[in-house]
This record gives structure tokens, C-alpha cells and sequence, in this order.
């Protein structure tokens, strides 16, 4: 039975994606950044008056996003944005720094949203007391947020938590103490933003040093962007490990969210393997590290370039990739979009630093492997291959493309529907994605915007 998409969403579906009869092609554009919405929508939150954040995500963790904010205090107004599919302008009316619970004793539950819950645990120490949990315990659940919980408690404010920091969590804070805070860097990015926009709420502020190295700096170039736009002054290293906030006021305004890099290198992976011609206009050389996915298909053989407004990009295939050897921590929500393509290139590809993908919605490194094998893919993990990155994802494609009538697994990872999509395209039968629906966890849109270049995708009920 085949079903709308409104329809589906309540309910579950898989997505048959069918062969590409013809190259991809045509315009779209980009749906708004997952990342900027979330740290636009939490500024303008924390700010004294009323903002306008407009072109925001309406993605599930968009939604998880508002909803902790309204129970904090802030007043939100969501309406969609005139003539933009997938897009919302929000209202924000915003708690001038002192965010309180509305509904005394209640626990915040941000979803399957990783970088909302760190965000939202580091402003939740201003608290006397506040609890998170989940209903997603075989994924957000999983993830440990003992790094972030240890600087907190620096500070001075009290937690309680599962194993390294797993939900769900108690604090007790809202007497902070403005003392030097060390956080490690080694495993997410996350955590230093949160307490990036904790620091200036904290009086007389504080320094904070990392430890462990850093990974995913990208992100934390957004959120200090974001922060100045906002008002706060931040003085940052130039290797970013240690920062210095001065206390202050975030400022109200007037703010708009750029299109999404990550969403979009799984659109511009799919015209590269089906050798088409694509344009994603509202794409911009920003902090987005995934913005790198256009220049590593370019490598890999497809014709990438901005189009002369610098407002979009548009990308060719050539019907000829090559396989690519690259640091994956420079992009890390690409990675799995740009294995779709390294699947079909000539060659082995090597993607590698990519340690921190083992912690995200599912385990991307292990798991997407699983089901690409279960396509015919020759791929592994480099423990398996004595590589000198055990964590590090080989892929040897295979330009003839694969056979494809099998149904595989979106393992509840909008990344993982994304990379099986791409590679179902270059298959020569349908291909099924079980519990496609969690797409929406960052791009609700996709596969109308897959089928708007050309592509064949059926929505089917869960149990048909």
C-alpha cells in the first residue's frame, strides 16, 4: 500500500528507492541547517527581547528543540516560511539569561538530538533542579555525556546520570562558580558548545581549557559565530582549546539560517553517482565543515563548482569516480553521504579520524558497513585490514554498480537512510530501507526532494 507522506510519518514507513532510469536532475533547495537552527533558536532563547529567527529546520530535532524551550520559559511562535517547503520562521521571546522549569518537577526530553541535550545540560546548571530524559533509549540513551557532566560539576553544580553520563541525568545547580573548567575534547564537540553558551550567563565568567585534542571543529566555529551574532564576545585560541567569555547579555534581533551542508552532500553524492546534473541553491562558504562533501566529489572525479552569486552550488557527474583518501573529521556529518559515492569509484576510498562516528544516532562506522555488505559492497573497518586507523571506514567500489533487490537497514540513523539511498540508486533492482521515517530526525524533506530531481521512491506502511 502505497502512502502520502503525511500519512507516513505518524506511522512509520519503509522507502523502496528504485534503480535511476536517467541521471538525476534539476534545482532544489537546500532545506535549512540542522546545526545553525539549533544554535539560533537557543541564543535567541537565552537573549533579553523578542528575535526572529527565520529559514529554520522543522526537522524532528528542531521540534524536540522548541519544545525544551518553551518548558525553560521562552515564548516561541512557529509559522512556515512564505514560499520555502521544510522551512519555519520562529518568534523567540527569551528569558534574558534566566531560564526557569514552567512546570515545577517536570523532566526536559530533547528526543534522539544529541547536540540539543548537551546544549540544553550545560544550561540546565543554572537550575536548582532539573532532569533529562528519552524515549529513545537504544539511541540518544546510549550516548555518554560523562565529559560534559565533569565539567559542569566543576563548577559547581550537582549530577546524577547513568554510566559516563548516560540518561537519564539530574542536576542541581544554579549557584555557579566562576572558576577555570577543563573539558575533554576527544569524543564530541558538543560538549564544549554547550558550555561556550553557558559562559557568559556566569558571573564573573570563566576560562575554559581543553583536553584530549578536539574533533569536529567545524561546529564550534558555528557556535562562536553564532555567539558573536548574538553579542557575546568570546576570545578564542587558534587551535581552539582554550576560550575566554566575558559575561554579558545575549542580544536580540533579527537572524536567518543558511541551508544544510550535510543533507545536501547526500543530493550532490546521488548526482555524482548517477552521473546528473544538480543545482542546491541557499548553500554558502560558511563554517559548515561539510561544505568540504562538494570539493571531495570533485577529487573523486565529478565537476563541482558555486555558482556565481556564491549562493548555490551545482555539480555534474561524469559518470567516472575515483576513489579518495580523506580525514573525515574535517567533515564529519558527510561522511556517510560521501561513502555512497566511494561505492561506485574506481579504487579504494579510506576515510579516516572518524573515531567520533561510533557515538552518534547508531554506531556509523560498524553498522552503515553491515548493510552496505548486505548490498554486495567490499568494505570494511580498519582493525580489519591492519590499518593504522583501526576506526578508520575502507571502501573498494565498484564502478558496474551492484545488484540491489534486498531490503536493508536504516538502523533508526537519518545519515544511514541517506548513504542507502545513494547507493540504491546505482542498484540494478529496487532497493527497500527499512524505517525510513527517521530521516526526518534532520532532513523531513529528502525524499521529496530526491524525487523532485528524478528519482523513483515509494513510501510504504510499516508491515506491508
Amino acid at each position: 500500500m502505497k502512502l502520502s507522506a503525511v500519512h507516513v510519518a505518524s506511522r512509520g514507513y519503509d522507502a523502496i528507492v528504485h534503480p535511476a532510469a536517467t541521471p538525476l536532475q534539476g534545482r532544489v533547495v537546500a532545506q535549512p541547517s540542522k546545526n545553525y537552527t539549533t544554535r539560533y533558536l537557543l541564543a535567541a532563547a537565552l537573549a533579553d527581547g523578542e528575535s526572529l529567527v527565520q529559514n529554520c529546520a522543522t526537522s524532528d530535532d528542531a521540534v524536540a528543540l522548541q519544545d525544551c524551550l518553551r518548558a525553560l520559559g521562552a515564548d516561541l511562535q512557529v509559522s512556515p516560511e512564505p514560499g520555502l517547503d521544510g522551512a519555519a520562521r520562529v518568534r523567540v521571546v527569551g528569558v534574558a539569561g534566566k531560564p526557569s522549569l514552567q512546570k515545577p518537577g517536570a523532566a526536559l526530553n530533547p528526543g534522539n538530538a544529541g547536540a540539543v541535550l548537551r546544549f540544553l545540560l550545560a544550561i540546565g546548571a543554572l537550575l536548582p533542579d532539573v532532569e533529562f530524559v528519552t524515549d529513545h533509549h537504544d539511541s540518544l540513551g546510549k550516548r555518554p555525556n560523562g565529559d560534559l557532566l565533569h565539567a559542569l560539576a566543576q563548577l559547581g553544580c550537582e549530577t546524577e546520570s547513568g554510566a559516563d553520563g548516560r540518561l537519564p541525568i539530574h542536576l542541581r545547580g544554579g549557584n555557579l562558580q566562576g572558576v577555570p573548567v577543563e573539558i575533554s575534547g576527544g569524543r564530541s564537540s558538543q560538549f564544549l558548545s554547550g558550555l561556550l553558551f553557558l559562559a557568559p550567563l556566569v558571573r564573573p565568567g570563566f576560562v575554559i581549557r581543553v583536553t584530549n585534542g578536539l574533533v569536529s571543529k567545524a561546529p564550534v566555529r558555528q557556535t562562536l559565530e553564532v555567539l558573536a551574532e548574538f553579542g557575546v564576545k568570546t576570545e578564542a585560541s587558534g587551535n581552539l582549546l582554550e576560550f575566554h567569555t566575558t559575561p554579558c547579555s545575549y542580544r536580540s534581533g533579527d537572524y536567518s539560517v543558511n541551508g544544510d551542508w550535510p543533507g545536501s552532500a547526500a543530493l550532490l553524492s546521488a548526482a555524482a553517482v548517477t552521473g546528473g546534473q544538480v543545482e542546491i541553491a541557499e548553500l554558502y562558504r560558511d563554517e559548515q565543515g561539510e561544505r568540504a562533501a562538494g570539493d571531495v566529489l570533485g577529487q573523486m572525479g565529478a565537476e563541482f563548482r558555486f555558482n556565481a552569486g556564491g549562493n548555490g552550488v551545482a555539480i555534474t557527474g561524469t559518470g567516472s569516480l575515483r576513489g579518495v583518501d580523506f580525514d573525515g573529521d574535517l567533515a564529519t556529518d558527510a561522511v556517510l553521504a560521501l561513502m555512497g559515492a566511494a561505492c561506485f569509484a574506481e579504487g579504494r576510498s579510506r576515510f579516516y579520524n572518524v573515531s567520533n562516528l561510533r557515538i552518534k544516532e547508531c554506531d556509523r562506522i560498524s553498522e552503515p558497513l553491515a548493510e552496505l555488505r548486505k548490498l554486495g559492497v567490499r568494505c570494511w573497518e580498519g582493525n580489519e585490514l591492519g590499518d593504522s586507523d583501526p576506526d578508520a571506514i575502507i571502501i573498494d567500489g565498484n564502478p558496474d554498480g551492484y545488484e540491489g533487490g534486498v531490503t536493508v537497514d536504516g538502523r533508526g540513523d537519518h545519515r544511514v537512510i541517506m548513504l542507502l539511498s545513494v547507493v540504491a540508486l546505482g542498484c540494478r533492482k529496487p532497493v527497500r530501507i527499512s524505517n525510513a521515517h527517521f530521516v526526518a530526525k534532520s532532513y523531513p524533506g529528502y525524499f521529496e526532494h530526491l524525487t523532485q530531481l528524478g528519482a523513483r521512491v515509494e513510501r510504504i506502511e510499516r508491515g506491508s
